[in-house]
């Protein structure tokens, strides 16, 4: 059980490595991509909730003070841990290729100043939104790794503070996009 812990805290470093990288990488081509909370300060309120995932997966981890009531295991088993973290590697793979196929125009946020062209190629031929599929994918392994009410509010408060950002940006794409984005969204589901 121990190394599942540590194996959730190195792909979850691993993900936080990926986009830095990768933001790194188009802020040399000139591409501001961090956005986020331009248009919306609401959007914060995302941070504490990873924070608090974060520092909850990292606690039962190494041993950090957290109060026992908030990484308590809601069962034994350990089998589903490996579901979990089998979960985050797919996670971290379909994250990395949805990155690709972003290419300049990733953004965290959105960006109503300089957005790029409609991307609906690689990853978002079978998602319009495959990014946060996999954050989700992502909170779903660290959930059956560490199976505690802190991972279970955090993943539901992410996925409700996801819906509401795909629902903004969808907002933003039919006015910036039109019909193409009208288009694109016959074709391919918002999740799966």
């Amino acid at each position: 059980m121990a190394i599942q812990y540590i194996l959730s805290v190195c792909i979850f470093v691993l993900f936080v490595i990926i986009v830095l990288i990768r933001a790194e990488m188009l802020r040399k081509r000139g591409v501001h991509v961090i956005v986020f909370g331009q248009t919306d300060k609401s959007d914060f309120f995302l941070v504490p909730v990873v924070l608090v995932i974060a520092y909850t997966v990292i606690a039962k981890t190494f041993g950090l003070p957290i109060w026992g009531f908030l990484i308590y295991p809601f069962w034994i088993s350990i089998e589903p841990g490996w579901l979990g973290l089998l979960l985050c590697l797919v996670s971290i793979v379909g994250f990395t290729c949805s990155l690709l196929s972003f290419g300049s125009s990733f953004r965290v946020g959105i960006d109503e100043n300089k957005p790029d062209k409609l991307i609906t190629n690689g990853m978002f031929a079978f998602s319009r939104n495959p990014v946060y599929v996999c954050f989700l994918l992502f909170f779903i392994g660290l959930f059956l790794i560490h199976r505690n009410i802190t991972i279970t509010v955090g993943l539901i408060l992410f996925a409700l503070v996801i819906h509401r950002q795909i629902l903004r940006e969808e907002k933003f794409l039919v006015n910036y996009y039109g019909t193409e984005y009208n288009d694109y969204c016959k074709k391919v589901r918002r999740y799966l």
